[in-house]
């Protein structure tokens, strides 16, 4: 039996390592005031926006996923016909409609395969599975990079269910946001009163910086620090001591909202990646995607590992 992995763009990766694994994309539209621009993990094209500034508070921005139409359209030309069997990983259901629309899409698609496959000439059945990561942007990537060993290693269709499936509840994904007002903003807009105000200019004018993270389908603060860059530099050294401490899967996931090579700016950054050679574990570094730059902010960094449980590192 063929697999395929289908993520959608939200998911934190550099576009060669997913050419490598063969993993497929839903891409994401963003539309900014009166443009609509695909983010098919393209970096230079990633970089340009974010240099351009179009994310800024002054725009009228939002993520716009794949409908339930356009998600069966791309599996019946590209996924039904070549595979036995695909695996699709979302984002969060709580921050996306990615997760329903893929669902929808998924009973529409097993009614009507047959004849597709028929007239290619690809006997036998085709099934697939929508998986709600409840993870964001990093932790997506790191899920995606084990679900990708998995099929490479040629585990079955239910051993790489039922290994992903525990494999996501240990998935840690990590923000640090410059502006903690910008997340209030896009959070209001869309209904959300996730970040109140007085929390938001309380932080911004003490330069209080919060690292958020993701798990679980929720969203919350899990420290706090003064300054930027104090609170960039804390996450790797966590994330140096959790690989020291033993990961589950051999890959940390960073990624930028902006240029990639301004990671080096960040005094731990270089540490980060020489533990990591050291112990055998992959740093998989890239540009942020559109839908967490969106919704996080320019310039914010995010990380993603797989551990056993913990408590986030004490401050050094």
């Amino acid at each position: 039996m063929s697999t395929v992995l289908v993520v959608d763009a939200a998911c934190d990766l550099p576009r060669p390592f997913l050419e490598e694994r063969n993993i497929k994309l839903l891409p994401v539209d963003i539309r900014i005031d009166d443009q609509i621009i695909t983010d098919d993990k393209d970096a230079q094209k990633l970089t340009d926006f974010y240099r351009r500034g179009q994310l800024n508070k002054d725009h009228d921005a939002e993520s716009i996923p794949f409908s339930v139409e356009q998600i069966e359209a791309l599996f019946n030309e590209e996924i039904v016909t070549q595979y036995d069997f695909a695996l699709v990983q979302t984002v969060s259901r709580k921050r996306s409609l990615i997760y329903d629309n893929a669902t929808k899409a998924s009973l529409s698609i097993l009614r009507s395969y047959k004849d597709l496959r028929k007239s290619a000439g690809r006997e036998g059945a085709f099934a697939m599975r929508v998986m709600n990561t409840g993870t964001l942007f990093c932790g997506q990537g790191v899920l995606a990079a084990f679900a990708s060993d998995m099929i490479e290693r040629g585990k079955a269709k239910n051993e790489i269910l039922k290994l992903c499936d525990t494999m996501r509840q240990r998935i840690y994904s990590y923000i640090v946001p410059p502006d903690v007002y910008y997340i209030r903003e896009r959070a209001r807009k869309k209904g959300e009163e996730s970040v109140g105000l007085l929390t938001a200019l309380v932080a911004k004018s003490l330069d209080i910086v919060p690292i958020l993270c993701g798990r679980m389908d929720e969203t919350y603060p899990i420290a706090k620090t003064r300054g930027f860059d104090a609170s960039v530099n804390r996450l790797f050294d966590y994330a140096i001591e959790r690989i020291e401490a033993g990961l589950l899967t051999p890959y940390v996931v960073v990624s930028i909202a902006g240029e990639v090579g301004d990671l080096l700016a960040f005094d731990r950054f270089q540490a980060l990646e020489e533990v990591a050679r050291k112990h055998q574990v992959r740093v998989l570094s890239c540009v942020m995607g559109l839908t967490g730059g969106l919704n996080v902010g320019p310039g914010s960094v995010g990380l993603g590992l797989a551990s056993e449980d913990h408590e986030f590192a004490p401050q050094k």
